[in-house]
C-alpha cells in the first residue's frame, strides 16, 4: 500500500505515478484507505482540515506522485442571470452553510450565465427556483468553494466571532 503522506506543489506531467478520484465527501478526510484509479491500494495520512482540491498532488513516502481528481456525482446546477441574480442566488444558498460550486459560461442564445452548483435538496432546490434559476440535476464533478476563511494549508469549519463590551472609566482632570 503507498502511503500518501505529503501534499506536494505542481509536477511535470511525467512525474505523475498515478490518479485518486474521489467524490467531495472523501476528499474532505485526512484519514481513508482507497484504490487508485488502476487499481493500487493507497492510504491517506495527511493534516486534517485542508479538502483534496481537484488537480492537488501528493507524494507517497516512497517517493511516487498521486494526482486528485474529483469525482463526478449527484449535483444539482442552478442557472441563473450573472450580477443581481447570481449574488442573490449565492447569498441565499450560501445563508443555509451548504458547500457551493460557483462559476459562469457563454451561451449559444443569451450571452452569459451564472450557475451554482450544490448536491441534492429539494429545500435548497426549490429556493433557487423561487429565486429564478433553471435547474439541472446531473453527474459532474464537484469541487466547492473554499470559504472566506480557508488558506493553503488550513481549512476551518464554520467560525463564530464574539464582541464582547468592556466599559472604561476614564477620570481626567485637567489644571490651568
Amino acid at each position: 500500500m503507498l502511503e500518501l503522506t505529503q501534499r506536494i506543489g505542481p509536477v511535470e506531467t511525467s512525474e505523475i505515478h498515478d490518479h485518486l478520484t474521489l467524490p467531495f465527501e472523501l476528499r474532505m478526510r485526512g484519514r481513508l484507505r482507497a484504490k487508485t484509479d488502476t487499481g493500487y491500494d493507497v492510504g491517506l495520512f495527511l493534516d486534517r482540515g485542508p479538502v483534496l482540491r481537484e488537480g492537488e498532488f501528493l507524494q507517497a513516502q516512497s517517493g511516487e506522485i498521486i494526482r486528485i481528481r474529483a469525482a463526478d456525482e449527484p449535483v444539482v446546477t442552478a442557472r441563473i442571470e450573472p450580477g443581481l441574480p447570481l449574488a442573490r442566488l449565492c447569498y441565499h444558498l450560501g445563508n443555509r452553510h451548504v458547500s457551493l460550486s460557483i462559476g459562469s459560461e457563454d451561451t449559444a442564445t443569451d450571452g452569459k450565465t451564472g450557475w451554482v452548483r450544490f448536491p441534492p435538496d429539494h429545500v435548497l432546490e426549490e429556493l433557487a427556483e423561487r429565486l429564478g434559476a433553471t435547474l439541472v440535476h446531473h453527474q459532474a464533478p464537484f469541487d466547492p468553494e473554499p470559504g472566506a476563511y480557508a488558506q493553503a494549508g488550513h481549512a476551518h469549519g464554520h467560525g463564530h466571532s464574539h464582541d464582547h463590551s468592556h466599559g472604561h472609566d476614564h477620570d481626567h482632570t485637567h489644571a490651568h
